[in-house]
Order: structure tokens, then C-alpha cells, then sequence
């Protein structure tokens, strides 16, 4: 099975508890893929950038126990990760709010490793994995950095995912994301999308807009309701999504999905099979707090056999 590389910022989570109190974890979009294809089996690093402070070193440590290779990961003296918090309503929709502007993860692009890093990309990963707040996270030269990286990579042989995960606070306006988006997946061999994401993204409508720009060579957009439609050479079907009616918190239900879906695909699966197989781990992540949830909680297989 082929490396990959998981782009992108994990930020201290504090949840917020019913009677106002905090529990404090770690999250990050990207990162809770990565670590979710570390439990499925596949062979991920994390390329990020964080500070010397204890709280990184608790990441670091963290990652490398669940499996995930964190030799890209830049440490940056006097620097902090990020932060949020998650506030979560009745029906288990969830709410962030955030402080990191002046997290390390902004300036991974723009640091004297960042040649070397761009090297590594090219020479060491069978696919890159990154996010719309990925591509947030830096600036015009930051993200110019990072499309050379995804070109050179390409050009060796590797496919490029991406989740269009749209956030948009994360944007000084919206026709600079849609550019950087643009840019972005005219360079992606598989986009894992939703209408939620695009609708925003576009203004009311992103499928459309999506597929005016040319279609992915495999495209898993997951609709506003339970289900998925894939994309992908001849095929074009939608999947749906078994009901789950203990739904607690929906932190980390895409993350996870794109995580099952690239692990099937790495292991041979066909898009429909990757599909059902991120419906299955996203089932279950709903079921619990947080971005990650216990190990003992993970399905026995989200793999058809």
C-alpha cells in the first residue's frame, strides 16, 4: 500500500460539556483523517507545524501511539497550535469557535525546511491528502508553496485527495477561496465533497459549479441527506447511509468518512464499496463526543468482505 501524506493543522479541542464545564482533546480535520486511516491500516504521515510548548509534544507523542508517522512535522520555537472550542445543540450539531491566528501551522510553508519538505512530498508519498481549511491556513505565497509541492508530487507519480471542507471565517472573501479552490481541484485525482461545503463555497450552486469546472476523475459527494453520490469513470450512483438514531455529536462524520473511503480505495476497493465503508465508520463516530473517539469504539471492519 502506498504512504500518504495528510496536509494540514491540529488545534487543542476544549467540548464543551452540558453544565458549562471543558474537556480538552486534540483535533484537526486533516488529522482526525490521518488518524483514522492509521487505525484502518494504512501508512499516513502528518505534515504540519507546531510550537515547543508541552501541548505540541502532547500531539506529537499522541499521534505517534496511534500509529501515525510525525517526521514531517515542523517545530517551530516559541510558537503555539491553535485552539477551539466545539458547543454542540440537542441534535448533535456542533459549533466551533476559534483562536489561532497566530498558530504555527499558518507559517509551515514559509519556514527554511519548507524546500526540504517540498522535497519529501515529492519523493516519499503515493498520495497527498489535504482540506479546504487547509488551503485557508496559509497565504497567497504559503499556498503557492504548497501547489508546487502538489505539482512536483504529481509529476512523480502521486494522486493528490481532496476534501472540500469550506469554512468560511476562514476567508478574507469569498472569490479568494473559490480561486485557491480552483486551483486546487484542477489538480485532484479524487475530491470528497459535499453539497453543504459547495453550496456555500458557490452561492446556492456548488454541485453545478463543480461539475461546470470539469469533472474529477472520482468525485464522493455527500448530499443533504443520508447518502453519497460517486463519480467515477463510468459509474455514477448514489450511495446511501444506514440510519443512526443515537446521533451525540457530528464532529469528525466527514473526517472520518474521507478516511474510510481512502483506506478502501488504497486496499483495492471500488468507489461504491469505498463509499458504504465511510458511511459505516462515519456511523459511528456521530455515536460519540469529540472528534476521536475511544479505540475500543472502532467497528470491527467498515471493509466488505
Amino acid at each position: 500500500m502506498v504512504r500518504v501524506a495528510c496536509i494540514g493543522e491540529c488545534m487543542i479541542e476544549l467540548s464543551e460539556r452540558a453544565d458549562g464545564t471543558l474537556s480538552r482533546s486534540f483535533g484537526g480535520d486533516t488529522l482526525n483523517t490521518a488518524l483514522y486511516m492509521a487505525r484502518l491500516g494504512v501508512e499516513v504521515d502528518y505534515v504540519t507545524a507546531l510550537g515547543d510548548d508541552g501541548w505540541s509534544e502532547e500531539m506529537v507523542t499522541a499521534w505517534a501511539d496511534e500509529g501515525i508517522g510525525t517526521g514531517r512535522v515542523v517545530r517551530m520555537a516559541g510558537r503555539l497550535p491553535g485552539l477551539y472550542v466545539i458547543q454542540t445543540d440537542p441534535k448533535g450539531e456542533r459549533r466551533f469557535q476559534y483562536w489561532r491566528d497566530r498558530a504555527a501551522a499558518r507559517d509551515l510553508f514559509d519556514q527554511p525546511a519548507t524546500p526540504s519538505l517540498i522535497e519529501a512530498l515529492a519523493r516519499d508519498y503515493g498520495l497527498l491528502y489535504l482540506s479546504g481549511i487547509t488551503l485557508s491556513l496559509y497565504g497567497e505565497a504559503g499556498r503557492g508553496r504548497l501547489l508546487e509541492a502538489i505539482d512536483r508530487a504529481r509529476a512523480g507519480g502521486a494522486r493528490l485527495a481532496f476534501d472540500t471542507n469550506f469554512r468560511p471565517r476562514g476567508w478574507p472573501e469569498p472569490e479568494l477561496a473559490r480561486n485557491a479552490y480552483r486551483q486546487v481541484l484542477d489538480r485532484s485525482d479524487i475530491v470528497l465533497a459535499s453539497t453543504e461545503d459547495l453550496n456555500l463555497l458557490y452561492g446556492g450552486r456548488g454541485e453545478e459549479t463543480l461539475l461546470e469546472g470539469g469533472k474529477p476523475e472520482e468525485l464522493a459527494l455527500k448530499l443533504a441527506h443520508p447518502s453519497c453520490r460517486v463519480m467515477a469513470g463510468d459509474t455514477d450512483t448514489v450511495v446511501d447511509a444506514a440510519p443512526v438514531e443515537n446521533v451525540t455529536d457530528t464532529t469528525a462524520a466527514g473526517d472520518s468518512f474521507a478516511a474510510a473511503y481512502l483506506a478502501a480505495r488504497l486496499k483495492g476497493a471500488d468507489p461504491e464499496a469505498a463509499a458504504r465503508a465511510g458511511h459505516r465508520l462515519a456511523g459511528v463516530v456521530v455515536q460519540h463526543r469529540g472528534a476521536i473517539i475511544p479505540r475500543a469504539a472502532m467497528p470491527a471492519t467498515v471493509f466488505e468482505t
